[in-house]
């Protein structure tokens, strides 16, 4: 597709920023876009760290200054906030473990966003994202990238068919690699720039502090799943995932000497349950609200991929939709897997792995 009205989501960093030059590069009529997530961006992580400081503001400003495109700070703080940051808030507060990048994809850059670029006229958002889209028939289908350690195909498997219509990914062709020579080849002064990680809004990366400053203390106890003796106390279900091993506070070694992991979280009791490693093997998944990407809900039982994490946690398995919901079978037993996770199936396809659906996890066995 050529000539279209494109509006560039420019982060500050490198992908996004090649991202915008191969869209000019393809004939489209580009305008730039920093959005600021933060009503305090000097609190954010810098040093080249996160994706919506100051400095990555000037950052991208720089790169479409030297694209020769218009651009523009677009303040989405509020919106942020409450679709991203409250929801995960809520979502460790009630014992699930949330994705935010895939709900800042979700709600942001592909609702709020894409909402307000379809109003000003534009035809598509392009991102730095790392992943294959094409249209087939008219049905947009989204594979894993060429650079599978990037692949971000999982963060975006939760976008409908509508939002992916109007969606473009530049770099789902590339390896990062070439991505950064192709950034030192353009001028561009981000193409040296380390990727961004953890949250960019827990500045420290202290998840468990942030947590606790929003949520306050809610003490419980740890119990042994198998036994149920009282191991020893907590400050709250919302400091601890599932498949977590360090950092229990449990001061009494195992009876066979191996470590403890969480198996469950109960905020209503704030009982926090662990166990051993066996105990964490988990063979069948139930999702909620499923997400069809191509537009074509699964018919009858499909064989398939899922994975449960942005990175590895992957196995064959059987899903189906059923109820409005979905069920995975897994054939290959995943740990660790937690309610509010996504699962995300896969067909795999010479192509690229298709995407074939998503849906957040509501309950495991």
């Amino acid at each position: 597709m050529t000539g279209m009205r494109v509006l560039a989501a420019m982060s500050g960093g490198v992908d996004s920023s090649v991202a915008a030059a191969r869209a000019v590069e393809a004939g489209h009529d580009v305008v730039g876009v920093h959005l600021a997530l933060s009503a305090k961006p000097g609190t954010l992580r810098t040093g080249a760290r996160g994706c919506c400081t100051v400095e990555d503001a000037r950052d991208a400003r720089r790169a479409a200054d030297l694209l020769g495109i218009p651009f523009y700070v677009w303040d989405f703080a509020e919106r942020f906030t409450e679709d991203v940051v409250e929801d995960f808030v809520a979502e460790y507060a009630a014992g699930r473990t949330p994705n935010p990048c895939l709900r800042c994809n979700e709600k942001i850059k592909f609702a709020a966003l894409l909402d307000k670029a379809l109003a000003l006229g534009f035809d598509a958002v392009c991102t730095g994202h790392y992943a294959r889209l094409s249209l087939v028939d008219g049905r947009p289908e989204l594979r894993r990238s060429a650079d599978e350690a990037k692949d971000q195909s999982y963060v975006l498997a939760s976008l409908t068919p509508e939002q992916l219509t109007h969606a473009l990914f530049p770099l789902g062709d590339s390896v990062k690699t070439a991505v950064r020579a192709e950034a030192a080849r353009r001028g561009l002064a981000v193409a040296d720039k380390p990727d961004s990680h953890d949250i960019c809004f827990i500045p420290d990366g202290d998840t468990r502090g942030f947590l606790a400053g929003r949520l306050g203390e809610r003490s419980g106890e740890l119990i042994d799943d198998a036994t149920g003796q009282v191991l020893g106390r907590h400050s709250g279900v919302h400091g601890f995932t599932v498949g977590q091993r360090h950092g229990l506070g449990i001061s009494t070694p195992a009876p066979d000497g191996r470590p403890r992991y969480v198996l469950a979280l109960e905020p209503v009791s704030g009982t926090v349950r662990v166990g051993s490693a066996d105990r964490l093997r988990v063979t069948e998944i139930t999702g909620e609200r499923p997400v069809w990407p191509s537009g074509v809900p699964l018919a009858g039982p499909v064989e398939c991929v899922v994975q449960v994490r942005a990175h590895g946690g992957t196995a064959p398995a059987v899903a189906e939709a059923v109820d409005g919901g979905l069920t995975v079978r897994l054939r290959k037993p995943l740990r660790g897997v937690a309610p509010g996770q996504a699962v995300v199936l896969y067909r795999p396809d010479p192509a690229g792995d298709l995407v074939l659906g998503s849906a957040t996890i509501s309950a495991t066995a």
